[in-house]
């Protein structure tokens, strides 16, 4: 594993949760945590900007409580993505207040940004940078970056379209780095899988949704477990970029899934009998393996759930080719 000891040593299960846009807490990174995975959430959830500070101390106050109060098994580190685009009017102050805490992980999404990564090595931190294919992957190392997360085809929201063990064989031919992959990852075999093709860790997005701890409605939820790969649709009518969501959700809003037409001079946010909506509360966001869903539960039992299955999915392999 390439991972860096930091990351690992109290890794219980080899995933990091990727940070989810509106529905990420504070909450459940520290459970997340606590659970023995890597925890994240986006900056920009935390509205207005002074409250980021307060999750950090939240999490990094909780989280030291928990290992003091359970020395035999600590808390594995968590990490805030930072949105890295011309538009993100908040980056830097963001940064700021990401760097007074030294969060040991950043991960960056959408432009590779050479600041940030100077800013968090300065003390001491690690960046990854998402990724959709090896031409991208190339140019978050160049730009200095840590590590990548490889994210194929038929990830949640903003997506690729390459296969993972594509995607994942070509840039380890030239990257020995910290990896992980995206894309479909809702069970303990799928986390395993994703360490067969040769990633370090499993990103895992949508089952988290589908928790308690999540911020999005009891109908997102719901739809989530009711919900599996034919009930995904890949479009970029919403966002001008490739993203998977929920049908029902669209339908919802007013809208025909069949018929939706990027129109490039403005963002697409009426439906078509006039009702207004909000593209990312209104239009969700999902990945194509939420068929491992099947209710909605607390990120402590998810992640207990997808523990039992990676440790059987191991030893059932073991015992395949022995």
């Amino acid at each position: 594993m390439s991972l860096p000891e930091f990351m690992t040593k109290h890794l219980r299960l080899p995933v990091m949760a990727a940070p989810m846009f509106i529905a990420s807490t504070p909450e459940q990174v520290i459970e997340q945590c606590k659970a023995g995975v890597i925890g994240s959430l986006p900056a920009l959830n935390a509205r207005p900007q002074s409250q980021l500070e307060d999750w950090i101390l939240q999490i990094q106050t909780a989280l030291a409580e928990y290992d003091a109060a359970n020395p035999e098994s600590p808390s594995a580190p968590f990490a805030i993505n930072q949105i890295s685009h011309p538009t993100n009017d908040r980056l830097m102050g963001d940064l700021d207040i990401i760097a007074k805490y030294k969060v040991p992980i950043v991960i960056i999404s959408l432009y590779v940004a050479p600041q940030i990564c100077e800013v968090v090595h300065s003390y001491g931190g690690i960046v990854f940078n998402d990724v959709i294919s090896n031409r991208q992957a190339k140019k978050a190392v160049d730009g200095g970056v840590d590590g990548l997360i490889a994210v194929a085809a038929g990830a949640g929201v903003h997506t690729g379209s390459t296969s993972p063990f594509a995607l994942v064989s070509e840039i380890r031919e030239w990257w020995d780095g910290p990896l992980a992959l995206s894309g479909c990852i809702a069970t303990g075999q799928n986390i395993l899988a994703a360490l067969a093709t040769g990633a370090d860790l499993a990103y895992i997005g949508s089952p988290f949704i589908a928790t308690s701890e999540a911020n999005v409605i009891d109908e997102y939820k719901e739809m989530i477990v009711e919900s599996s790969a034919q009930d995904i649709i890949n479009s970029d009518a919403f966002s001008g970029a490739s993203a998977n969501f929920l049908i029902g959700s669209i339908k919802r809003a007013g809208l025909d899934p069949q018929n939706l037409k990027r129109n490039p001079e403005k963002s697409l946010d009426a439906s078509e009998n006039g009702q207004a909506f909000n593209t990312w509360k209104d239009i969700w966001g999902c990945g194509q393996g939420i068929a491992a869903v099947k209710e909605v539960v607390s990120t402590a039992e998810l992640i207990d759930r997808m523990t039992r299955e990676f440790v059987a999915a191991k030893a059932d392999f073991v015992k395949r080719i022995s």
